[in-house]
C-alpha cells in the first residue's frame, strides 16, 4: 500500500471540534511515520458518515476546516471531501507485460458450467484458450472462458477480479491460496524458502531464529518459520544496522 487517506469519522460526536481533529491528526501522523509513510503525502479528512459531512459535499458544520492538502509526484493536490481524496489517488501502473500471476480466492463448482476458480489478476493477462498451471498443486488445464461481474471478457487484466472456467479439473484438485500462471511463460513455482523484508508492528516479546508465525500472502494462509534473521535494517532507508541479530522486537525492521 503506497497511498493513504485518513478519514476521521464521527466528528459529530465531538461537536465538530477542531481541537480534537488536530489531536487525531498529530497522533496518526506519528503512527504512519513510524511505519514508513510521509504524513505530507496523506490526506486527512474530518467526516461524519452518519450525517454525511465532507463525504461527497463540503459541510457547513466545520467552518474552521479549509480542506486537505497532500504532496504527490506531480505536485501538491488539495480538496475538501472524502470523494475528492479518493479521486486524487494516483492509479498504479498495471503490469500487463509481466508473467501471469493470479492467486485463487475461491473455487466453485457451478452446475452446467463446471469448475470456476475466482481471484484477482495481480500481473499479466488471462484469456480464453490460455493453458494455465496452478502452483503448488502442479495442475495444468485450459481456460475455457473468463468473466467479471457475470460478463464475458476477452481478457482479464491486473486489478480485475475474475472467474474463469477450466477444463477437466475438479474442485478437489485446486484450492484457495493456489496461484494460476501461464504454463508457457515463466509459470509460478513452489518454493522451499525465500528472503522477506519484515517490519514488526506489534509483538509482546523478542523474535529470534526459529520463530514460527502464520503467514498471509495474497490468499494463502499458512504456518512458516523464520529460519535465519539475516539483518536488522532501518525501515525508512533500508540501511543495514546489524548483521545476524540475535533477536528483533516491536518497531524493528529486518
Amino acid at each position: 500500500v503506497r497511498q493513504l487517506i485518513v478519514a476521521v469519522n464521527k466528528m459529530d460526536s465531538t461537536g465538530y471540534s477542531e481541537e480534537r481533529f488536530n489531536e487525531i491528526v498529530r497522533e496518526v501522523s506519528n503512527f504512519v511515520k513510524k511505519v514508513g509513510y510521509n504524513p505530507k503525502t496523506v490526506a486527512f479528512v474530518p467526516i461524519s458518515g452518519w450525517n454525511g459531512d465532507n463525504m461527497i459535499e463540503a459541510t457547513t458544520n466545520m467552518p474552521w476546516y479549509k480542506g486537505w492538502e497532500k504532496e504527490t509526484k506531480s505536485g501538491k493536490v488539495t480538496g475538501k471531501t472524502l470523494v475528492d481524496a479518493i479521486d486524487a489517488i494516483e492509479p498504479p501502473t498495471r503490469p500487463t507485460d509481466k508473467p501471469l500471476r493470479l492467486p485463487l480466492q475461491d473455487v466453485y463448482k457451478i452446475g452446467g458450467i463446471g469448475t470456476v476458480p475466482v481471484g484477482r489478476v495481480e500481473t499479466g493477462v488471462i484469456k480464453p484458450g490460455m493453458v494455465v498451471t496452478f502452483a503448488p498443486s502442479n495442475v495444468t488445464t485450459e481456460v475455457k472462458s473468463v468473466e467479471m461481474h457475470h460478463e464475458s471478457l476477452a481478457e482479464g487484466l491486473p486489478g480485475d477480479n475474475v472467474g474463469f472456467n477450466v477444463k477437466n479439473v475438479s474442485v478437489k484438485d485446486i484450492r484457495r491460496g493456489n496461484v494460476a500462471s501461464d504454463s508457457k511463460n515463466d509459470p509460478a513455482q513452489e518454493s522451499a524458502s525465500f528472503n522477506a523484508q519484515v517490519i514488526v508492528m506489534n509483538h509482546p516479546g523478542q523474535i529470534s531464529n526459529g520463530y514460527s508465525p502464520v503467514l498471509d500472502c495474497h490468499t494463502a494462509h499458512i504456518a512458516c518459520r523464520f529460519n535465519n534473521i539475516l539483518q536488522k535494517i532501518d525501515r525508512r532507508s533500508g540501511k543495514v544496522l546489524e548483521e545476524n541479530p540475535k533477536f528483533i522486537k516491536s518497531g524493528d525492521a529486518a
